[in-house]
């Protein structure tokens, strides 16, 4: 068994920090990122949106653009992986994406990841100009983005014709440090499509939801994986979910009714795609995740600006690995 993309990831899902002008956002984000590689975070995480979220936040709340932002972390960051959760195919072209991402793996001496989906917030790729065309075809365009960034993390000059894009022998030097090129991470569930391209061409999946929900899809990748002859612990499963972690059960139940708020969710709807609870009930949870053959866990903070909760976050899921 090859070792796990990521145990402990931390995705940053905004760049929103009371207080802090814009002069003063990536000071803030660079302090978030060493501390969070410091407390025993092995993966970080930018989302791939150009305006923020609805179910995050408020749409016009700052927001960094992923890849420029993942080459500064590359600078102040030594050892943690750097990748999107996740990148939407449409976004750019796919020759380009392989060159940006080869780019910051040099930066970081052979630590980037690509995170790629489908794409979906239509809202967003209407806004920026971008066609968003039916799901099928993003789907398509999703699988050709793939091989093609799989053929220039590790040819030198690949040929791809694609349904949709193709490469004809573009060039990829300086090529990628990291052996084998930069890990793919493919996002989302679908069964029909989606995970059994993570089947054929990923080194990584991502699901979200409770241990039972995420066996089902592991159950279903495990599937896929025998139709490919190709074994299911070369993929790293991860899961990504909210931490919510407080020794006061009156600020734990504040923290749990805010992150319910966020999703329009009632408070125990919101505890099933979060790991809540005092220190020891999130290691509990942990573990739970662990047993349905999760590898590594990809969290998110409500409050990704307190340093200090970042950091105590970090050395208790570490712990949960490391025990």
């Amino acid at each position: 068994m090859t070792l796990p993309l990521t145990e402990v990831g931390l995705q940053l899902a905004g760049f929103s920090f009371p207080g802090t002008p814009d002069t003063e956002i990536f000071p803030r984000v660079a302090a978030i990122a060493t501390a969070a590689e410091e407390s025993g975070f092995d993966s970080l995480w930018v989302m791939d949106h150009l305006q923020q979220v609805d179910a995050v936040g408020d749409r016009e709340e700052p927001i960094l653009e992923a890849y420029t932002t993942l080459s500064a972390l590359a600078v102040v960051t030594s050892k943690a992986r750097l990748g999107t959760l996740v990148t939407a195919a449409g976004f750019r072209n796919p020759g380009l994406l392989a060159k940006m991402v080869t780019t910051i793996d040099v930066i970081s001496r052979g630590r980037a990841v690509l995170g790629i989906g489908a794409g979906w917030l239509e809202d967003e790729y209407v806004s920026y100009g971008y066609p968003f065309p039916p799901a099928g075809q993003r789907l398509r365009e999703l699988a050709d983005t793939v091989r093609i960034c799989r053929a220039m993390f590790t040819e030198y000059a690949p040929r791809v014709e694609g349904a949709h894009f193709s490469v004809r022998g573009a060039l990829n030097v300086p090529g990628p440090l990291s052996k084998g090129g930069p890990p793919i991470l493919i996002g989302g569930g679908g069964e029909r499509v989606l995970i059994p391209l993570v089947a054929e061409l990923g080194d990584a999946c991502n699901f979200f939801g409770a241990p039972a929900t995420v066996r089902h899809k592991i159950d279903v990748l495990e599937r896929a994986c025998a139709r490919f002859d190709r074994d299911p612990a070369s993929i790293t499963k991860t899961w990504l979910g909210h931490v919510v972690m407080d020794d006061d059960q009156s600020r734990l139940a504040a923290a749990i009714d805010r992150l319910g708020r966020r999703y329009h969710l009632s408070p125990r709807a919101a505890r099933g795609f979060a790991l809540c609870g005092t220190e020891d009930e999130v290691l509990d949870q942990l573990r739970a995740y662990r047993a349905v053959g999760v590898d590594g866990v990809i969290v998110t903070v409500l409050d990704p600006g307190d340093v200090d909760y970042v950091s105590r976050v970090g050395k208790v899921l570490r712990r949960g690995f490391d025990d």
